[in-house]
């Protein structure tokens, strides 16, 4: 019954569905200024009603914003014509419809049970619930874990900086020639990757700043709120790969949603510097609003995740080996992101096959944390696009690594 389950669910028609125009897309031009702009706008918006103005998150947002507007004029230029959401404004509509389609049990069990811990909260108030101090405790973990993963990208910023002519040699040898030039100010690319993934991990946590903010967790629950957070996120992986997959396809399919969600993700060279699970700018903020349960957990589970998932995703996003943080070669073995990092469509999934068994390295040790549906997430690819495992573009990156990551 599983199997057939996973043939009837592996559909094109589901995963494939789009209501508007199909318009694949993986890079910005200089035509798309006028949507960046209304795009960098919204995200300001965000930062300001989720951390309030004079916040520090959101003073660090406002500048970041700006930079990475400057930059896009820098690195494509500006041609002004009418806006995708102004041509077409039921894109805006459709955008949302695919985010509740989409949505898995996981979420909704989530947000009930915070819900049913709030009013619980309320129904109890002669017990010792200590919700300031939980509260407090929270932000406390919500600083750490900002600070925590800014410090680490930072790191690796000055280790990009340090060999910058490393990185013009390596890129130039990618697909991102076309835009890596023996003239092009590599340090001005370093820092945009920097601040793009700083600004992308900003709004990220913002949802999880909200739940904090207006939600109340008792330490009376707290054993239970923690069990029942964990249980959540391990049946949330099991189904993870197939939601990833549809939002993303739609990320690259629809030119509204590369526009205003994915294609920042895309736009800043493919280095750890960039990386938080995966996310462009405003895409963060609405996948952990209406797609990932995760800001609903308990915080302390939470911030686990949060420190786990994106602290793995940037060492999962480092594809100019030779440069900390490394990816093992036997990892790149088994693992495809960096092809769509190099300008391919797919694979649109977390893109990974630990069960190679014409392969004489025992692959399966790889990933051991993850669930069988994410260690060999690569085959919902091959069964809905077609997508052939051994390609000429996974080899010239395996090259890559035998030449520069001794």
């Amino acid at each position: 019954m599983a199997k057939q389950d996973v043939r009837k669910i592996a559909s094109p028609s589901f995963f494939h569905k789009l209501y508007g125009i199909r318009k694949p897309k993986t890079t910005y031009y200089g035509r798309d200024f006028v949507d960046y702009a209304l795009m960098i706008l919204l995200n300001a918006v965000v930062v300001r009603f989720s951390y309030r103005h004079s916040h520090i998150m959101s003073i660090v947002g406002f500048v970041l914003c700006g930079f990475v507007l400057i930059t896009f004029i820098i690195r494509h230029g500006i041609e002004l014509r009418v806006p995708v959401i102004l041509k077409r404004p039921q894109e805006v509509l459709y955008l949302f419809i695919y985010k509740l389609q989409n949505l898995r049990p996981a979420y909704f069990i989530a947000l009930g049970a915070l819900l049913l811990e709030n009013i619980a909260i309320s129904a109890t108030p002669n017990l010792p619930h200590h919700v300031e101090m939980m509260r407090r405790v929270a932000f406390f973990l919500f600083y750490s874990h900002f600070i925590f993963i800014t410090a680490y990208r930072t790191a690796i910023l000055f280790g990009h900086l340090k060999r910058r002519e490393l990185v013009r040699e390596i890129l130039m040898q990618t697909p991102w020639k076309r835009v890596i030039r023996e003239r092009t100010n590599i340090t001005l690319e370093i820092v945009h990757a920097y601040c793009t993934g700083v600004l992308t991990h900003l709004i990220l946590v913002a949802p999880w700043y909200l739940v904090i903010t207006y939600s109340r967790f008792s330490i009376v629950f707290l054993p239970i709120s923690c069990l029942v957070s964990v249980m959540i996120q391990v049946r949330w992986l099991k189904v993870f790969n197939e939601w990833l997959y549809r939002d993303h396809w739609l990320a690259h399919n629809s030119e509204c949603e590369f526009i205003f969600l994915h294609g920042s993700h895309h736009d800043a060279i493919p280095s750890g510097l960039i990386a938080v699970a995966e996310n462009g700018f405003l895409e963060g903020f609405l996948r952990f609003t209406l797609g990932s349960p995760v800001a609903f957990y308990n915080p302390i589970v939470s911030s686990l995740i949060y420190t786990r998932e994106v602290r793995k995703d940037i060492n999962l996003h480092q594809y100019i080996p030779g440069l900390f943080p490394r990816i093992p070669r036997v990892v790149m073995e088994v693992f495809q992101h960096a092809r769509h990092h190099y300008g391919e469509l797919e694979p649109y999934g977390l893109a990974i096959k630990t069960d190679q068994p014409d392969k004489q390295t025992n692959y399966q040790k790889l990933f051991s944390d993850f669930p069988e549906e994410l260690r060999n997430s690569g085959r919902l690819d091959e069964e809905l696009t077609g997508f052939k495992w051994d390609n000429a573009s996974h080899r010239r990156t395996l090259d890559l690594w035998d030449k520069y990551q001794k």
